[in-house]
């Protein structure tokens, strides 16, 4: 299995979109799983439930600050692979998504428990498969 196919297995196994790119990939560069699963836990639902970025986005710019981040004040020209990588990302992203908002992404509003549970419901969370998988493609044209 690749790891486009992890994410989307972590997924599908009801870890959220950050906790399915974050744990696949975090352990590659020396964080353990359950630290992984830990650390995405509140970027999913765009942020806590806010609707804001997605966690698959989230999940997939602490990868890439994983492996381009800096360690050192001084180093300028780490910080700026870094950001570039993540801008890079988003561009890949909204050009197959049109966004990186959950709240837009979903076309839905989880900020009440109320709404998460009609969301859940209407199974708006199997959109978020897509969004996963096209992280986790992207991620791989990234860091490769």
């Amino acid at each position: 299995m690749n790891n486009v196919e992890k994410a989307v297995s972590c997924f599908k196994t009801k870890f959220n979109c950050s906790q399915a790119i974050f744990s696949t990939y975090g352990p590659e560069s020396g964080i353990d799983r359950d630290s992984c699963l830990k650390i995405a836990e509140i970027f999913g639902g765009g942020m806590a439930y806010m609707g804001n970025i997605c966690g698959a986005v989230t999940g997939a710019f602490m990868v890439i600050g994983l492996n381009y981040g800096r360690i050192r004040d001084d180093d300028e020209e780490v910080k700026e692979k870094a950001y570039n990588g993540a801008i890079q990302f988003v561009e890949k992203f909204r050009t197959r998504n049109s966004t990186i908002l959950c709240k837009e992404l979903i076309d839905f509003d989880l900020s009440t428990p109320e709404k998460r549970e009609l969301a859940r419901e209407k199974n708006v969370f199997d959109k978020c498969l897509k969004f996963v998988h096209d992280a986790a493609e992207i991620l791989e044209e990234i860091i490769s």
